[in-house]
Order: structure tokens, then C-alpha cells, then sequence
């Protein structure tokens, strides 16, 4: 008698297997699908989009009782094999029913394969539900204004815009930038450069006394980060990918930092985790054309200091005011006027539950530009990346929150602007003249 027949996998094992990556909380979308629905509704997605998740979210459970029908037989004619070795039976009949049935079973695991692929890659493009509080809206003409910081000053003559002032004083130089890569390329020299290095160590300084930790992580990271953080799948066209490679230039540190602890499970004494990261940042800028082509405001190449905490759900919007907080009162203290606005439904990104953006006041220009952008994600993303935290017995996923601090470029064009006297030059911000040599 061949007792291997009888062996069978525990369904868990093969679960393990087949189970890809988690997405939006499928288990909300069972428990109240009208809630998922309109929380959905409200960012953009449609309902027959939505419908279906739904429809194959229950695809799915139907070829696991499927498949668990056809492995609970297989176990009871498991248990015949005794019986008949007992008896002194004839196994003949018994094992042609067993093979029989592990062909089923072997066509049920594939159809349940098949529906969790296509759950999956319908799920991984479904963004992150917007908080309760988030005001509707299409688009950044529905955001909210909070409030402004420190009063715009009032030239007496007319501001120049940034590139003009850049040029005049040699700061910055497009052309060569044009000339060494494409457009959207740009090179910093003397003064310029000078003050670029001296805005990324003043960021850096500035944010470990807030309590972040410095961090350097690597610039190209892998495909399985990306769709952790929620760039991949949806905005594939806006990266720059490595040929034969499933490697990319990250569009932002927030993607390496948080990916610091994917598929890993935290200990309740490590969070609050706060880090910080200088990192250049490569963006296609597919959906900009025609926008900001002249000088630095989008670039595809720029530096970036970011912000990064993973926290306890208890303790997310607590971390969340002090991330802007950070953000905001280092421009207060670079003397960079600005205001903090709520991003509305229409405007929030694809991982963001609720985004607060800072706005600084560039004269040249004669309007407030986003500098930087705070998100709160809630579990959206550690639900992607696998990040969870020991909470008591159970395992539960941390709430993940990033945030620029700031935007390396865009700061240098608004100290252009904001300090540029009426024959051009430029003053330093008191700030940053320790960390010139000034």
C-alpha cells in the first residue's frame, strides 16, 4: 500500500502560497461594502470599478470553498486507507477515487491561483480610502485653506521670477543642465550650489532636533518597494525604470525609508519610529507637460529632504501635526512666508488618507507654490508593505505617515525670491550663513 496518497497539505501551507500581496482592507469591503463604497466614491473611483472588487473579491472566496470542499474529501478518504489496512480490503478502488480527486484539487488550486491574481491586480490599483474629515472636492481649486504663516513682504519695485535672478547672479544655468541630459535638467554653481548643500545639512539638522533620525538609503530600489509604498502599479509612466532590471530611481526617500520594515513585525517599544533622509529624487513628470518648463519648480532631477514615521494607529494624528509642524516651522524660521491648506478628495494622492500641503509665497510669481506635503496613510500602506507591530498577542499594522521637509529646490526658489534686492542680488537667510561659512 502506497500511504504517500493519503498525505495531505494543510490548506494554510497552500494559502501561504497562493496569497499575494494585501491591498485596501478587503475585509471592510465585506463587512460594509456601502462605507467602502462611498469613502471610495468620494476619491474618485467609480462604482462599476468598485463593484467589481466586490464581484471578485467573492470570486475568490467561492474557489477557496471550492478547494476546501475537494481537500476536507481527500482528508475523509485519507482516513479509509486505515480502515481498509485493518480490514484487509482491496485499496484499488479507494486510490482511484484519491487520484481522481487530486486532479480536482490540482484544478481547484489553480483556479483559486487565478482569481487571487486578478483580485490582486484590481486591488492594487484601488487608492487609500480619504479620512471622514477630507472636504470634497475635483481638484487644488476645492482645497482648504488652514492658515497663513508670517506676512509676505512688500517690494518696491517689481520681484523677478527665480530663473531670472538665478541667471543674473550665475546661481543656476539650464542651459548646461539642457545640454548634459534633456529638458527639466538644471545646473547649481558657486553661490548656488553652495546654498543647496547648505539647505540640505540645515534640513537635516533641523528635523534631528525634532527628533528624526538621519538615515541614508539607497536611490534605486526594487519593484516590490514601490508597490509597497503605492507608486507601482498606478504610476508606472511617471518613473524611470532600469533597463532589464526591475530596479527604479526612487521618486521620493519616502519610498526606501518606509520599506525600511517591510514584511517585518515591529516590537510596541520601537514606535514611535521617526526618520529623515536627504535623497536626489527622479520623476518623469508624465502627467506635466507644458507645466513650469522654465526654471526649478519641476525638475527631473531634484534633492529632497524627507520625513518618515511609522507609528501606532493610537498615536497617528498626533505624529501627523508634528510632521507639519516640523515642515512649517522651518520655513517660519528660513523667513519663507506661507500657508498650510487641506487637500481636498479630488486632490489627495493615491496612498493619502488626509494630506496637508505648505504653500510658500514666491513674489516673482505673485502666488503660493506646494513646498512641501505631509500625508498620513494610515494602514493603507503598511497593509501593502506588510508592516505590522506586536500589539499584545496579536499582530496589527502600523500607521505610516511621510512628508516633505522640504523640497530642496523649490526652497532655493523661494529664498530667490523672498530675498532678492531691486539690482538683483541676493541675501542669505541668517539661518543658513553659519552653514555657508558667511
Amino acid at each position: 500500500m502506497v500511504l504517500i496518497i493519503a498525505k495531505i497539505v494543510p490548506y494554510g501551507i497552500i494559502a501561504k502560497k497562493i496569497n499575494g500581496k494585501k491591498m485596501i482592507d478587503l475585509k471592510l469591503l465585506q463587512k460594509d461594502f456601502e462605507h467602502v463604497q462611498k469613502a471610495l466614491v468620494r476619491k474618485g473611483v467609480s462604482k462599476e470599478l468598485i463593484e467589481e472588487l466586490k464581484r471578485k473579491n467573492e470570486e475568490l472566496k467561492e474557489a477557496k470553498a471550492a478547494f476546501e470542499t475537494l481537500q476536507a474529501k481527500q482528508n475523509a478518504m485519507s482516513k479509509e486507507f486505515g480502515i481498509y489496512k485493518r480490514e484487509g480490503r482491496d485499496i484499488a478502488e479507494l486510490k482511484a477515487r484519491v487520484d481522481a480527486n487530486k486532479v480536482e484539487i490540482a484544478k481547484a488550486l489553480e483556479v483559486q491561483r487565478q482569481k487571487q491574481a486578478e483580485l490582486e491586480a484590481l486591488a492594487m490599483s484601488i487608492p487609500n480610502m480619504p479620512d471622514s474629515d477630507v472636504p470634497d472636492g475635483e481638484d487644488e481649486a476645492d482645497n482648504v485653506e488652514i492658515k497663513k504663516v508670517l506676512t509676505p513682504k512688500t517690494f518696491e519695485f517689481s520681484p523677478k521670477e527665480h530663473w531670472e535672478l538665478a541667471e543674473q547672479n550665475g546661481w543656476i544655468d539650464f542651459v548646461r543642465g539642457v545640454k548634459l541630459a534633456t529638458s527639466r535638467f538644471s545646473v547649481a554653481f558657486g553661490m548656488g550650489a553652495k546654498l543647496e548643500r547648505a539647505l540640505i545639512n540645515y534640513m537635516l539638522d533641523f528635523n534631528a532636533k525634532r527628533g528624526f533620525a538621519e538615515v541614508s538609503v539607497p536611490e534605486i530600489v526594487n519593484k516590490t518597494a514601490l508597490e509597497g509604498t503605492g507608486q507601482l502599479p498606478k504610476f508606472a509612466d511617471d518613473l524611470y525604470k532600469i533597463e532589464n532590471q526591475e530596479l527604479y530611481l526612487i521618486p521620493t526617500a519616502e519610498v526606501p525609508l518606509t520599506n525600511l520594515y517591510q514584511d517585518e513585525i515591529l516590537k510596541d517599544e520601537q514606535l514611535p519610529i521617526k526618520m529623515t533622509a536627504h535623497t536626489s529624487c527622479f520623476r518623469e513628470e508624465a502627467g506635466a507637460a507644458g507645466r513650469d518648463t522654465r526654471g526649478m519648480i519641476r525638475q527631473h532631477q531634484f534633492h529632497k529632504v524627507e520625513l518618515v514615521s511609522i507609528t501606532k494607529p493610537e498615536h497617528s494624528e498626533e505624529v501627523f501635526e508634528a510632521m507639519v509642524a516640523c515642515a512649517s516651522d522651518m520655513l517660519k524660521e528660513l523667513g519663507l512666508p506661507h500657508r498650510l491648506v487641506t487637500l481636498c478628495t479630488g486632490d489627495l494622492g493615491f496612498s493619502a488618507a488626509k494630506t496637508i500641503d505648505l504653500e510658500v509665497w514666491l513674489p516673482g510669481q505673485n502666488t503660493y507654490r506646494e513646498i512641501s506635503s505631509v500625508s498620513n496613510t494610515r494602514e493603507f500602506q503598511a497593509r501593502r508593505a506588510k508592516i505590522r507591530y506586536k500589539n499584545g498577542k496579536k499582530n496589527e499594522f502600523v500607521h505610516t505617515l511621510n512628508g516633505s521637509s522640504l523640497a530642496v529646490g523649490r526652497t532655493m526658489v523661494a529664498i530667490m525670491e523672498n530675498y532678492q534686492n531691486e539690482d538683483g542680488s541676493i541675501d542669505i537667510p541668517e539661518v543658513l550663513r553659519p552653514y555657508m561659512g558667511l
